[in-house]
Parts: structure tokens; C-alpha cells; sequence
């Protein structure tokens, strides 16, 4: 397993983000947003941004170890649940990815935590983050929900929104979407992210 992590870090910042492109390996366009961006945008802005491009290079929904990194995360509400394509393992942060991730989130003080999922057409916020999701969704036309209608035992949503109090997003982008009008959307988003938020 290899994380490339990619900071884009100041030393008079006023914020610290972190952008997750590409948590389930069968939902690769965060990957895509992330790369375009930086390589037309290598500036630092107000903010200091961590970016990684793709957690999990599967492709698939689960890792190479046929866990559900969404549900593989030492919340209060994990469970142990049936070997299908949700199955958060046989304990909570068993995987690579999800000690990388509790680590880096331990060893720093987000401000703000934003994940690109598909396909749902929807900005869905865990914890103090309704203010965030209704400015992103100006960008995208998305509705805002902090519910996404079927419970997620063990996700990151929870780990970081609801119980670290971390403002998290889940932006879950409609996958027939043209990719490069979604791409010029999530430029715009950066850009606001690094520069406003």
C-alpha cells in the first residue's frame, strides 16, 4: 500500500484542511479533481491543505483486503457485520489506510475534513460542518444532508465529524455528470477552500 499524501503547507496559516480524493477504490474521480487542480494551481493560499489523491487504488469498492475502509474506523458505533461489499472487517482499524488516516488525524488539528464520493449528488456533513456543506453546494447545485439515509457503522463521517467534532464532508458527485464540467466545479472549490474558507 502506498498513500501519497501531498502538503501544501504554510507557515502563517489560518486553517489546516484535509482533501480526500479517492477513499473507495470503484469511485476514482476525486483522484482526477485533486491531480488537475494542483497541476494547474502548485500556490500556497491563506490555508494550508493536505491532499491525498487516492487512499485506496483497489478499484473497487473495498480494499485489497475486501474491507470497507468507510466502515473500518474505531467509532463508538462500529459493529462487527456480514462479509458483504459494507464489511468494516473483523475489528475496527485493522487496515493500512485506516491507521495512516486515525494517525495523521491525531497529529494534526484539522479545521476542516473533505471527501469526494459517487454517486449521490449530495453534500453530507458530519458534525459542525452545515455551514461549509451549504457554501460547497452552491458550487456543485447539491442539496445538503447530515443524514445520508441507511446507517454507516464505523465511517469517518462519524470518527471525525460527529466524535472528534472535526467539520467533516462527504461530497458525493453525480457520476453522469460531464468529468470536466464536475472538474472545472471542484477548481472553484479548491480555490475557496484554499483561499476563503
Amino acid at each position: 500500500m502506498t498513500i501519497k499524501i501531498i502538503k501544501k503547507e504554510n507557515s502563517n496559516y489560518d486553517k489546516k484542511l484535509l482533501i480526500i480524493g479517492v477513499f473507495h477504490g470503484d469511485e476514482p474521480q476525486g483522484e482526477y479533481f485533486i491531480n488537475s487542480y494542483l497541476s494547474k494551481h502548485p500556490e500556497n493560499g491563506k490555508n494550508s491543505i493536505y491532499y491525498i489523491p487516492c487512499l485506496n487504488n483497489s478499484k473497487c469498492r473495498k480494499n485489497i483486503n475486501g474491507i470497507d475502509l468507510n466502515r473500518n474506523f474505531p467509532t463508538k458505533n462500529w459493529i462487527l457485520s456480514k462479509n458483504d461489499n459494507y464489511f468494516g472487517g473483523k475489528k475496527p482499524n485493522s487496515e493500512k489506510e485506516t491507521q495512516f488516516l486515525v494517525d495523521l488525524i491525531n497529529k494534526n488539528k484539522f479545521d476542516a475534513i473533505i471527501t469526494i464520493h459517487s454517486p449521490y449528488k449530495i453534500v453530507n456533513f458530519d458534525g459542525p460542518a452545515e455551514n461549509l456543506a451549504k457554501k460547497i453546494s452552491e458550487f456543485l447545485d447539491y442539496e445538503i444532508s447530515n443524514d445520508i439515509g441507511y446507517p454507516t457503522p464505523g465511517s469517518f463521517g462519524t470518527y471525525c465529524g460527529i466524535e472528534r467534532k472535526i467539520p467533516t464532508l462527504t461530497i458525493e458527485i453525480d457520476e453522469n455528470e460531464d468529468i470536466k464540467i464536475l472538474n472545472n466545479k471542484f477548481e472553484k472549490i479548491f480555490d475557496y477552500l484554499k483561499n476563503e474558507y
